[in-house]
């Protein structure tokens, strides 16, 4: 996997977890899902993902969206 594959997984599982745990648990993981999303979309736009960085730094390849 590179780097824009893991992120995207990485962001996939963060989604799911943060509605599961809003459904069953209390609404507020709902911002959870919320903060997911819009780092998402900030990264869309400045090409900045912490999440990345971190794949990086463990030693993951490259992608086409995040080097």
């Amino acid at each position: 996997m590179n780097i824009d594959q893991m992120v995207f997984a990485f962001a996939g599982v963060v989604v799911l977890v943060g509605l599961a745990r809003g459904v069953w648990v209390h609404p507020f993981w709902f911002l959870l899902t919320a903060f997911a999303g819009l780092n998402m979309f900030q990264a869309a736009f400045t090409g900045f993902c912490p999440v990345a960085k971190v794949f990086k730094a463990l030693g993951a390849k490259g992608g086409a969206a995040f080097r």
